[in-house]
């Protein structure tokens, strides 16, 4: 076959054909391959964003309850009515911090007092020396039974006998009402009626008690060590 002859064979269409259908299977190939990719891609970057928005959420989940209540951890007066009526807050003792426990030896019967402050108290008092405006003390005020035990005559508290409520108020809010005076709102709760106020006049009900801890606004501090600084 001669040089011309294979020359006009190589430029037939026929003879390109093959090598265009090489290309264009190349082409569709890469085509297709990219299709597959692209959605895996995208369901990729869908999984990430979904798992971005998830984290923020959780996120602002859990700082908002905290700053929630720390805006709120002083509202006192929350508990209180127009009349300047105050009612005994509920489940305390799982949301309230302890301040402490002391013993009265009294002739008349032990006592066993435990009180409860609203939270975040202790730590503002250890700071200002001072009761944060809006603050609760819930006491509640026990009987007492002991035994002789290998650690010697141990005592405990027994049967709760009344729950004293105070609410710091140290702007005088409710001054024409005779349960608000001296700093102080004050409310007393009987064992036989839990979630009735029987205080009718601070002055009368309440304060005789808390005249010896007048310096220390009404309150006993020195038996709450939590709102001392530990190096005392």
């Amino acid at each position: 076959m001669t040089y011309h002859a294979l020359k006009s064979r190589f430029n037939s269409p026929i003879s390109r054909r093959p090598t265009a259908v090489r290309i264009g299977s190349a082409s569709n190939l890469w085509k297709a391959s990219q299709d597959a990719v692209l959605p895996f891609r995208l369901r990729i970057l869908s999984f990430l964003c979904i798992a971005f928005a998830i984290l923020v959420l959780v996120v602002l989940a859990s700082y908002q309850p905290v700053n929630s209540q720390r805006a709120k951890s002083f509202n006192g007066f929350e508990l209180v009515d127009k009349e300047g009526n105050i009612r005994k807050p509920a489940d305390y003792r799982d949301h309230y911090e302890l301040l402490g426990t002391y013993t009265v030896i009294d002739p008349k019967g032990d006592q066993m007092h435990v009180t409860y402050a609203t939270p975040g108290t202790s730590a503002y008092y250890r700071k200002t020396g001072k009761f944060p405006d809006g603050a609760v003390l819930v006491k509640e005020i026990y009987g007492t039974d002991h035994a002789k035990l290998t650690t010697g005559d141990a005592y405990w508290a027994k049967g709760i006998n009344v729950w004293f409520v105070q609410i710091k108020d140290a702007k005088g809010r409710y001054p024409n009402s005779k349960l608000w005076g001296d700093g102080w709102g004050w409310a007393l709760f009987k064992a036989d009626a839990p979630e009735k106020q029987v205080a009718s006049d601070y002055k009368k009900d309440c304060l005789g008690c808390h005249v010896p801890a007048k310096s220390t606004d009404w309150t006993y501090v020195q038996g709450y060590p939590v709102l001392q600084s530990e190096s005392k």
